[in-house]
């Protein structure tokens, strides 16, 4: 899988985590092509993620000719950690019983984020979930933290 191509330390144990889990990882499956907008999903009852690596590289301008240009891949790996940590995120829901996780209170939703919530609104339905899961994108260590409590 290309993904894993761009994922830091962090990213690649909380993939380890999610698998460790009973969770499966995929990329470019047909969910990514109802949007070019969405880089990551979970399919609940199958316990899979999926990474969009296509829609990624499509956002950032990513092309086999600019491929050696470094910017175009950190830009990627940039959007394809936040969505593997996103989606892991979820996969940590799922562990809860499929309940919020126990978080600070205090952390909270970066306003560029908004566009990007209500997309995901309009797939899961679950508001808060979705909002958790963008508070936390940028928080490895808390990802894998929930991960360890509620999974393994």
């Amino acid at each position: 899988m290309e993904f894993i191509e761009y994922l830091d330390k962090a990213e690649l144990e909380i993939l380890e985590m999610v698998v460790k889990a009973g969770y499966k990882a995929e990329e470019n499956t047909r969910l990514c092509l109802l949007s070019d907008s969405y880089v990551g999903f979970l399919k609940k009852k199958e316990k899979v993620i999926i990474i969009c690596t296509n829609n990624v590289k499509k956002k950032v301008g990513y092309t086999l000719l600019k491929k050696k240009n470094n910017d175009y891949f950190q830009r990627s790996a940039l959007h394809i950690k936040k969505a593997l940590r996103h989606e892991a995120v979820h996969v940590a829901q799922e562990c809860n019983n499929g309940k919020l996780l126990d978080i600070d209170k205090k952390l909270s939703m970066r306003q560029s984020k908004m566009k990007a919530l209500h997309g995901s609104i309009k797939i899961s339905g679950e508001e808060e979930k979705e909002r958790q899961a963008y508070i936390l994108e940028d928080k490895p260590r808390i990802v894998k933290k929930e991960l360890k409590k509620y999974c393994l």
